[in-house]
């Protein structure tokens, strides 16, 4: 079985920074007496912003995702679940933004192996809007989220629903294959990883299930060559970051 860490994610993109570990302002009196903020600190947001002074029509609720995309992108996750949960909150209500704020929490919730909790914010971004543009992450995600909290009962459901409403995302694809060999529906499984491969996807964790895919098929030769290459693929991988 795959584990969580190994198990594709998609947060939304933000508006980002130039460096993750430089410091950040949020000092313009949106959160609160704040100057600069480095994002290794540990519960910045939760330290230093005075709610009671906070009015939620000043608050820059996509610079408050972007705070908590930088804290995922230093693997500060548990920062990310306060940013993306302060941007859920003061959103405008069942707004496209919000339901952003919604997938990325969950997201980080998954990161921490908190199941339930990421179950939950995935459910609230899809009661804002099931059709929305990312209503696909969030069905992928949850798909996931049910699965690695032992909820075997319907993830192959959550993640058809993810192909259906954006095609062009390959983690979709990806998990639907992954469903599928869970269910030894192997050639079904196969065209969905190969989908995820054609949209760009090349991990390791895909290269595995295509070869579960092909072994459940009987086609030993072809697993064995997907192998080889994932193989070498990963060697040529090593041999970069080694260089880096």
């Amino acid at each position: 079985m795959v584990t969580r860490r190994d198990r594709p994610h998609r947060y939304s993109e933000g508006q980002g920074f130039d460096d993750p570990y430089e410091g950040f302002d949020l000092g313009d009196g949106r959160y609160g007496p704040v100057a600069d903020v480095d994002p290794v600190d540990d519960y910045v947001l939760a330290d230093v912003v005075d709610e009671s002074q906070v009015r939620p029509d000043g608050v820059d609720v996509p610079a408050l995702i972007d705070v908590g995309l930088e804290y995922v992108a230093i693997e500060q996750y548990e920062q990310a679940v306060d940013s993306f949960a302060r941007a859920a909150f003061y959103a405008p209500e069942d707004s496209a933004i919000a339901q952003e704020a919604w997938v990325n929490k969950g997201i980080a919730h998954g990161e921490l192996g908190e199941w339930d909790d990421a179950v939950s914010a995935h459910r609230e971004a899809l009661r804002i809007d099931a059709d929305g543009g990312v209503s696909a992450a969030a069905e992928t995600n949850l798909a996931t989220a049910l699965w690695e909290g032992g909820d075997s009962s319907n993830p192959l459901e959550h993640a058809e629903a993810a192909v259906e409403r954006d095609p062009r995302l390959p983690e979709a694809w990806y998990n639907r294959g992954y469903f599928l060999n869970e269910r030894g529906q192997h050639e079904e499984a196969l065209r969905c990883l190969d989908v995820a491969v054609s949209l760009g996807l090349r991990t390791a964790w895909l290269h595995d299930e295509r070869i579960r895919a092909l072994e459940g098929l009987g086609e030993y030769e072809r697993a064995a060559d997907v192998e080889e290459r994932a193989t070498e693929a990963r060697d040529t991988q090593s041999t970069r970051s080694l260089r880096e």
